[in-house]
Formats: C-alpha cells, structure tokens, sequence
C-alpha cells in the first residue's frame, strides 16, 4: 500500500527540502501552503513550482487571514522585520519575525486534512540549527505536538498513530543545502526573504542565514539578491 503524507510547503528552502525528502521516502505526497496574508505572495509562487517537482497528488494552498491578530512584521506593515544583523546577533532573542502559533496553527489544520486523507505522516520543514530563534521550531515543540496528535485524533485513538515528521530538526543550513543538492530539489526556484520585491533583499535576517548556509556549504546561491554581504 502506497503511504500518503501532508507535507507543508512555504516555498522556502528548508519546506523544499524536506518535500523532497518526503518524496524519496516514497510517500505520496499532499502538498499544503498557507496564504496567511503575509507581507508577499512570491514565497507562494515557489511553493506551487515546488508542488509540481515532488508530483504532490494535491496542492491546497490555505487562505488564513492572520492581519486580524497581527503581532507579527511578516503580516503587520507598520512594524519592520530585522535587517542588517550580524549572524551572531540572530537568533538571540525571539524576533519580530515570529508570527504568534503560527506553527501550531499550521500543524493543526494539516493533521485535519492528514486525518481526512487516511495518512501515515506530516513533514515540516521545521530547524533548530541557524534559524531565527522561533520557539515552534524547537525539538520539544514536534515532541508535544506528536503527544497531542496521539491523543486528539480518532487515528489516534484507534493506535494509528499520524507521525510529524521534521527530518531537518537538527540539521544545519549548509547540511540542508547539501541534501538538497544531493535530492536534486530546485533549489533555484525557492524564496527565503521576509522583505525583497523581485531579488530577495540579502539584509534580513532569513536572507543572511540562508546566504550563510551556501556560504559554508561552498556552494553559489542560485537566487539573485539586491545587497550581498561583504563577507559572502
């Protein structure tokens, strides 16, 4: 029997990745973005050109209107994500960045549609290594998450358990660059940037890392920036 999992493509590096990991594994795959009006749509672009390259069985991509809470600078433009940082200074508090539950809140409408699918699995592209310090992104966030949906599913509660499944948990930057490459994901076709228009800005704080993480890995970015640091 073929297995079936949700796996939740933002259109970034890191959702690209672990999509096409997804993929190897053999899974059928449910591709699922969430348009959750943040400050561009080009990250939701990447993600159906990704969609298409894992051959996702379906690709839902999910209005979610989180301006009404705000709290975040991905989806309130009157606050500013951090630019310009230097990459020991990311990650030591928790950024604007952050959009309050948001995995949470992604997590849970993908284990309804994982439940409905009859599936085995969901991927995230979640890390805890070279990121910006959200706390959803933390090994003992999949844990806890993995305890609830043992418990409030019907999968569940019948001992078939729906794995969350975050294969680049602990991973670095360069490390997913490199699986990337060896997957032959389009890493070409992902966008990184909280703030760029046509090029990816090269200041903020995912740019920087993402650039960092090429950097390490010895690789050429495949994506244009408008800024590129001096130390790249």
């Amino acid at each position: 029997m073929v297995k079936k999992a949700v796996c939740l493509v933002s259109g970034g590096l890191d959702s690209c990745v672990t999509s096409h990991i997804a993929k190897n594994e053999g899974y059928d795959i449910f591709a699922l973005t969430f348009n959750y009006s943040q400050r561009h749509k080009r990250e939701i672009q990447s993600a159906k050109k990704i969609a298409a390259t894992i051959n996702a069985k379906n690709h839902i991509v999910f209005n979610l209107d989180l301006r009404k809470f705000g709290g975040s600078s991905l989806v309130d433009k009157l606050t500013t994500p951090e630019k310009d940082q230097t990459l020991e200074e990311i990650g030591k508090k928790i950024p604007t960045t952050y959009v309050p539950a948001r995995n949470t809140i992604f997590l849970s409408i993908a284990l309804a549609y994982a439940e409905t699918l009859d599936a085995e699995a969901i991927f995230i592209g979640a890390t805890a290594t070279d990121y910006s310090g959200y706390p959803d992104c933390r090994p003992e966030f999949i844990k806890t998450f993995q305890k609830l949906t043992n418990i409030a599913t019907k999968k569940g509660i019948e001992g078939k358990t729906i794995e969350i499944i975050a294969p680049l948990l602990n991973m670095s930057k360069a490390e997913i660059i490199k699986k990337g490459i060896e997957l032959k994901a389009p890493l070409e076709e992902t966008w990184s940037c909280y703030i760029g228009k046509v090029k990816a800005c090269g200041r903020c704080d995912s740019c920087l890392l993402r650039l960092k993480g090429f950097k390490v890995a010895r690789v050429k970015d495949p994506i244009e920036y408008e800024v590129v640091p001096n130390w790249y």
